[in-house]
């Protein structure tokens, strides 16, 4: 093999290495995807709940959750933003819930004490026969 041949080779190598190294450190399009609508869902569910308590510690554990991700994205981690991005869903999915669930609860305790009310008054304004 002349000289030309083994520095072609060489450079070959280097490139294909070099190619190798950084589609290991880079991050699909997907995964891109995965965390802008992660943190899209988790803005949505933030302006939606306000400063409700239920699902206040689920919404919490999802910010920290996309942050994570973003920075995995940031450093070329695939997998790791890939799955942050995923729990950060499931997260905001959970934390709606909740709030959902409170906001039930709190309306059908309401209607609980209106019929109790209605059952006092019909109570008190019918006659009794003895």
């Amino acid at each position: 093999m002349n000289t030309l041949h083994r520095s072609l080779l060489a450079r070959f190598c280097i490139g294909a290495a070099t190619l190798l190294v950084l589609g290991a450190c880079s991050v699909s399009q997907a995964t891109k995807d995965t965390v802008a609508r992660a943190d899209t869902r988790f803005q949505q569910a933030k302006q939606a709940l306000g400063s409700s308590e239920g699902g206040a510690i689920e919404l919490q554990r999802a910010s920290d959750h996309l942050q994570q991700a973003k920075e995995a994205v940031k450093d070329g981690d695939d997998e790791p933003a890939q799955r942050h991005a995923q729990q950060a869903e499931l997260d905001v999915e959970l934390a709606l819930a909740k709030a959902q669930n409170a906001t039930a609860r709190k309306a059908a305790s309401e209607v609980q004490a209106s019929l109790q009310q209605l059952r006092q008054e019909t109570q008190r304004s019918t006659p009794t026969t003895r």
